[in-house]
């Protein structure tokens, strides 16, 4: 159940346990989970630690190096429709999202009944790299088509033990084509436009959702939005804006050439030497630390998703590629 391990540049790394003994101690751990009575909260909050250890042991099953793999959790913000669980970066690099639900729910959002879920699974179909797992069933979403095929244990893990869990057949395959996603290149401003559509609604609900809960960055931005532009905006017309101007100005920093994997205040100062207006207002409306934390999983997706912009593959020569945008 041990072997030599070699990382994505074929050098070998330290023996660790083989897929099976990972499922074998994600069984026990769950049914320890479960079958404790002092344990409370959310079914899916007891799925997270064993979740995250089974994650990171494919990982290195996969060769990639220990502590590469970091899953970002949101613990207290479970209840928000537009956050999944975890964002999962590789090499610091965002890579995609994994979303856990309660055991029994099943790995199939179109088929959930819940209307939390529901509404959820309509936002997050955005993400172009998305795992939905009850802990009994996985399955891997891309721009909210699945990839592949929901991969299931055969027993429910929450009644077996380390003793009779076995791994079932393609999970190993999900989680490499997971953790291998890179965006895809736009080849043309069709294409682009439709990308950037996509994931400035998924923005546009993220600010709503926040309004909502009075995030005191975005609710004084909005105040000011108000006064000095639009003194009868409501709260969806203010995030449709805000949505709006940032994806905008991501896709100006692009024809710029500005590097949208700096962090978005390295990136909007980046804009403003060649683009002093757009630099300027990309900056005032992610400047504060609680809106960029708020919103990072539509913001951090558009930044992985558009740093591969080429512009001049896109435009062709054509001066009018811009209409696609408006």
């Amino acid at each position: 159940m041990f072997g030599s391990r070699f990382d994505v540049r074929g050098i070998a790394v330290n023996k660790g346990p083989d897929l099976s003994a990972l499922i074998s101690a994600f069984g026990a751990a769950t049914k320890r989970k479960f079958g404790n009575k002092a344990i409370t909260g959310a079914p899916e909050d007891q799925l997270r630690a064993p979740l995250e250890e089974l994650v990171e042991g494919i990982a290195g099953l996969l060769g990639h190096a220990k502590g590469a793999l970091s899953l970002v959790g949101e613990t207290t913000l479970a209840h928000l429709s537009t956050r999944p669980d975890y964002a999962v970066t590789l090499r610091k690099a965002l890579i995609g999202f994994i979303e856990v639900k309660a055991p029994g729910t099943g790995a199939d959002p179109r088929r959930f009944a819940d209307e939390h879920n529901k509404k959820q699974w309509a936002k997050l179909k955005c993400l172009p790299n998305l795992i939905y797992t009850d802990g009994n069933q996985f399955s891997l979403w891309r721009d909210g088509v699945i990839d592949g095929k929901i991969v299931a244990f055969e027993a429910p893990y929450e009644i077996v033990g380390s003793d009779c869990v076995a791994a079932p057949p393609g999970l190993e395959a999900l989680f490499s084509d997971f953790f291998g996603w890179q965006p895809i290149p736009p080849r043309n401003a069709k294409q682009l436009a439709e990308v950037s559509a996509r994931l400035c609604r998924l923005l546009r609900e993220e600010v709503t959702e926040e309004l909502e809960r009075n995030n005191p960055g975005l609710t004084s931005l909005g105040q000011e939005w108000r006064t000095l532009l639009f003194p009868e905006a409501n709260n969806e017309q203010f995030a449709d804006g805000y949505a709006q101007a940032v994806t905008f100005g991501l896709l100006v920093a692009r024809v710029r050439n500005v590097d949208l994997s700096l962090d978005l205040d390295k990136a909007a100062n980046e804009l403003r030497k060649s683009s002093t207006l757009i630099g300027t207002a990309l900056r005032l409306l992610v400047d504060d630390e609680n809106i960029k934390k708020a919103l990072h999983t539509s913001l951090d997706t558009l930044r992985r998703v558009l740093n591969v912009v080429d512009w001049p593959t896109i435009t062709k020569g054509n001066p009018e590629a811009w209409l696609y945008f408006y």
